[in-house]
């Protein structure tokens, strides 16, 4: 994993696609669930605060904060698996969602939600804020489409909760 704390590295996390302003201390780039553990337990060690990041089209300012920020996007960004028998995709939290598109296309299928960041934004961040987009009436939220997620809480537990 890649921890990033130089000024010129950091400095495009303290926005995102809201007006506010808050440069983080340091920014991870975890590539896997037991990455994520560990940033998450010597920040709480610590007392450092974390912030979970996708594509920062955050329009609300929760894309932002001023300890840790990881990034999920650079290397947790995996289409694991598609079942176009079941209509779902397993994928990490980076994934973008064109990408996801792309990806199921050939099968028939799309993502229901459609926000205007589309192009940029990340399933992560999707779920983080609820996304839905202009055609949410006819296709709901990104809730709606959710089956289940692999989390990993603040105290470090892992745990698959099932929608």
């Amino acid at each position: 994993m890649r921890l990033e704390t130089a000024p010129g590295g950091i400095a495009p996390y303290a926005y995102d696609a809201s007006n506010y302003r808050v440069p983080p201390v340091a920014v991870a780039f975890p590539r896997s669930a037991d990455d994520v553990c560990a940033v998450l337990g010597a920040c709480r060690e610590v007392g450092v605060p974390v912030t979970a990041r996708g594509g920062g089209t955050s329009m609300a300012g929760n894309a932002v904060g001023p300890g840790v920020v990881l990034d999920f996007s650079r290397e947790m960004n995996r289409i694991l698996e598609i079942d176009p028998q079941a209509c779902t995709a397993r994928v990490e939290a980076g994934v973008v969602l064109d990408e996801l598109r792309r990806s199921v296309a050939p099968f028939g299928l799309t993502f229901g939600a459609d926000p205007s960041s589309h192009s940029r934004c990340t399933l992560g961040g999707m779920i983080g804020n609820d996304a839905c987009g202009n055609r949410s009436v006819r296709h709901g939220r990104t809730s709606a489409h959710v089956v289940s997620l692999e989390i990993v809480t603040a105290d470090g537990a892992r745990a698959i909760a099932d929608h």
